[in-house]
């Protein structure tokens, strides 16, 4: 079983926005009884990511951090903030204290998506200098945005845990990004009928 090395704490990336992130964010928090944290919610009118996690999971308050950046709108970090008129800095950032064995820290977007001016997601993650799992969709198209992630992950030096398929498995689609990515397919997580805390611990328990 792979749980054993996750690392302190790691940072969850997608190649999109979309691509189940956040029911994956919940699996290993859930799995590993992690603590966690989202440091930017684009997006209040609908549920939030921290609160699907809340709702999906049966892990205590306690194991929940506050958005650092609650943004109204559902865009990209640095239009739905400066629609709200807030600056967004690195360091605005700092790891938080968690009481637990793990923290799952899960992304806005994908890796090139903008915070500021300056700054895209791949640099909050460089910035807190954590090691990252990046979740793909299993079906068309993944392989040319998984490869690109891979490298913009590469170029900054910053370490890959693994990359989690998501969605119905493809066996080609699995060599590929195994072969020409050069990377561990830490888990093929297929769709899921109803998520909440017993079946996100079954497919934690299969997989990971």
């Amino acid at each position: 079983m792979y749980n054993q090395n996750f690392p302190s704490a790691f940072f969850i990336t997608g190649t999109d926005t979309g691509i189940g992130k956040t029911a994956i964010s919940a699996m290993l928090a859930q799995g590993l009884n992690a603590t966690y944290w989202k440091p930017i919610q684009a997006g209040l009118d609908e549920e939030t990511d921290i609160q699907f996690v809340q709702r999906t999971t049966n892990l205590p308050d306690s194991h929940f951090i506050a958005e650092r950046f609650r943004l109204q709108t559902p865009m990209s970090p640095h239009a739905a903030a400066e629609i709200d008129d807030v600056s967004i800095q690195l360091d605005d950032f700092t790891l938080p204290e968690y009481g637990t064995k793990h923290l799952v820290v899960e992304g806005a977007g994908g890796l090139m998506v903008p915070i500021n001016d300056e700054d895209m997601i791949i640099d909050l993650i460089s910035y807190l200098s954590l090691p990252v799992v990046l979740v793909s969709r299993s079906t068309l198209g993944t392989l040319n945005h998984t490869f690109l992630s891979l490298e913009a992950l590469r170029k900054r030096n910053i370490p890959i845990l693994g990359v989690v398929l998501n969605g119905p498995k493809s066996e080609s689609n699995r060599k590929a990004i195994e072969k020409y990515g050069e990377i561990r397919i830490l888990a093929e997580i297929e769709p899921i009928d109803e998520i909440n805390s017993e079946s996100l611990q079954t497919n934690f328990d299969e997989h990971f």
